[in-house]
């Protein structure tokens, strides 16, 4: 499976590479850190690839939330989006990125998830206009273990109504399409996305609409919603 990349002007779905880097803009980051050293790292970073830093008295549309850590977990635990904040603007950069962890930043509000290892100029740049625009990117290998995990399934978020947790827990590839599907995307934008067939998404679909018991899509987004699982 070759790393997927949207065609055309930026359209959100799931990514796999991060691209030739966009030209520089006026677009701004703003860095939140598990610790201060590593905040002064993604500074450094962040300065080396020609792109402004947002101070905390600097909010707005044109700057993008990093958060930084050793893992996944550790960067979303840093920080939540300010209210003030785009939340298509959030990036997630860390060490060690897991499937578990990815699916976890989705749904805080994450789209752009970057490993520090792959944190160069021009990928950052990349990556920074990424979640900038609202495309959702995560690591080649990461991506490949997600979609590859289909019967492992993903428990709801914490602090849903038991009654509503009754719903089976869905795979992380049904995860991820249906979380496609909630934000407006066709099959074969989704088949793009994910490097795969129609067909491919056609038959997750249907696994997802018997799973959660309903009629169409916007029933399943609609129940998934309700019971925490996107």
């Amino acid at each position: 499976m070759s790393p997927a990349r949207l065609p055309g002007h930026h359209v959100p779905g799931i990514s796999a590479s991060y691209g030739p880097a966009p030209e520089r803009s006026a677009v701004r980051v703003h860095v939140r850190a598990a610790n201060d050293g590593l905040r002064r790292s993604w500074h450094q970073r962040l300065t080396r690839a020609g792109i402004p830093l947002a101070e905390d008295s600097q909010p707005g549309p044109g700057v993008v939330l990093l958060a930084a850590g050793r893992t996944v977990d550790e960067a979303v635990d840093s920080c939540s989006p300010p209210d003030d904040l785009d939340r298509r603007g959030f990036l997630v950069a860390a060490q060690l990125v897991s499937p578990d962890s990815v699916l976890r930043a989705v749904r805080v509000g994450a789209r752009t998830i970057l490993r520090t290892a792959d944190a160069h100029p021009e990928q950052l740049v990349a990556a920074v206009h990424s979640a900038h625009h609202g495309d959702s990117r995560v690591p080649y290998g990461v991506l490949v273990r997600l979609l590859g995990t289909a019967q492992r399934p993903v428990a709801p978020a914490p602090g849903i109504p038991r009654a509503q947790q009754a719903v089976a827990p869905l795979t992380p590839r049904q995860t991820v399409v249906l979380t496609l599907v909630a934000e407006g995307h066709g099959n074969a934008v989704i088949a793009r996305a994910l490097s795969c067939s129609e067909h491919t998404v056609k038959n997750v679909i249907y696994e997802l609409m018997a799973r959660l018991q309903v009629r169409n899509r916007a029933h399943a987004v609609a129940r998934a919603v309700r019971a925490g699982l996107i």
